[in-house]
């Protein structure tokens, strides 16, 4: 950013790319900048988790010049973004808005200060350290990869971290789903932002008492719990949350750290945190 003038496109983006590093995302992802013109002059960027149509309408509304999401609005290939679908719908909203459009998502899963650290902090945790670390060349292993390791501020039983979870995360239907005794003492949290039962096995590895993600499938799941009963241990106990609200902590973070940086510059960038959690999920009858 240039001290004292209005922040293009291109140099928000790069300041994103700083703090996100897209060297740091999966193969089979699309992050960066998705819409938008380079040139164009930046005053407020709004953060949302997914780009819905209520969170767009909230940022264009607001006057956002830059949408700033976590999952990808064009993850698989598309072949036409006609305004006769609901994905090339949200595009030509944003584009005729004066609105840019940029993802951060499995690169700000990995980075230091992305969604796993965001989670883990609102969560309380303490030394923390990736749960997979990152083989990218060039990159730190000892802070950035997949999902958190860490300590709970002081042990607690594992039906008590559900609750401090649930009310930590913002609501939904989903809630906090449970896998283990709810009277165990527990301390060490091993969590994945999003879905993460791909994970089980260094969540069991790194002997964690839990371990907290989202969207956990039957069979893993199952099988997690058998392999741990089996080994004597029970651990790591599960918690089960939704994906969308897993992620959200990321969002103030996010904003926080954009503010600041162009504070630093002398330039004012104005954020917006979009509240509202897409979670699909409307109702459930228990």
């Amino acid at each position: 950013m240039t001290a004292g003038s209005m922040p293009t496109l291109t140099q928000i983006v790069r300041q994103l790319d700083q703090f996100y590093p897209p060297a740091l995302a999966q193969e089979w992802d699309a992050v960066g900048l998705v819409a938008g013109s380079p040139q164009a002059r930046i005053s407020k960027v709004a953060f949302a988790v997914d780009p819905v149509r209520q969170a767009v309408e909230e940022a264009i509304d607001w006057g956002a010049d830059l949408l700033v999401v976590h999952h990808p609005l064009l993850l698989k290939a598309v072949h036409s973004v006609a305004a006769t679908t609901y994905k090339g719908a949200i595009v030509h909203r944003l584009i005729t808005s004066g609105c840019a459009l940029y993802t951060a998502h499995t690169n700000c899963d990995s980075a230091q200060g992305g969604s796993a650290d965001a989670l883990a902090e609102a969560i309380g945790m303490r030394n923390l350290a990736p749960l997979i670390p990152t083989t990218e060349p060039g990159r730190d292993p000892t802070r950035e990869g997949l999902g958190r390791i860490g300590e709970l501020s002081a042990p607690m039983t594992l039906g008590s971290l559900a609750s401090h979870v649930g009310r930590v995360l913002p609501p939904t239907e989903h809630g906090v789903r449970i896998a283990g005794d709810t009277d165990a003492l527990v301390s060490k949290v091993a969590l994945v932002p999003g879905s993460g039962d791909s994970c089980f096995e260094a969540a069991r590895e790194a002997k964690a008492d839990v371990f907290l993600t989202a969207d956990l499938r039957h069979h893993p799941a199952s099988e997690a719990r058998e392999r741990a009963e089996f080994d004597g241990r029970g651990r790591p106990y599960l918690l089960d949350v939704s994906h969308s609200a897993s992620e959200w902590h990321w969002l103030a973070s996010a904003a926080r750290r954009l503010e600041q940086v162009a504070s630093e510059h002398h330039v004012r960038v104005e954020t917006l945190v979009i509240e509202a959690v897409a979670d699909p999920w409307t109702a459930r009858i228990a």
